[in-house]
């Protein structure tokens, strides 16, 4: 059996049952908003909001707000 290291098991949404899609996408979180690309619902727009941006673009715009 040849098994292809590139495929990977899609997202599912647990909602809609449709598999997610990288799609850009307007966030808006604590009065900030930006773009990112996130694996998205077609049908329902439930996001998946990774590890990297939580800690990552998230934490910048917090870090923004106590500033001012």
């Amino acid at each position: 059996m040849n098994i292809n290291k590139e495929e990977k098991t899609p997202w599912i949404c647990d909602k809609c049952n449709k598999e997610l899609e990288l799609r850009q996408v307007k966030v808006l979180y604590l009065g900030g908003n930006f773009e990112v690309e996130l694996m998205q619902c077609p049908q329902c727009k439930m996001v998946i909001i990774d590890e990297k941006l939580a800690l990552g673009k998230m934490k910048e715009v917090e870090k923004g707000l106590e500033d001012k």
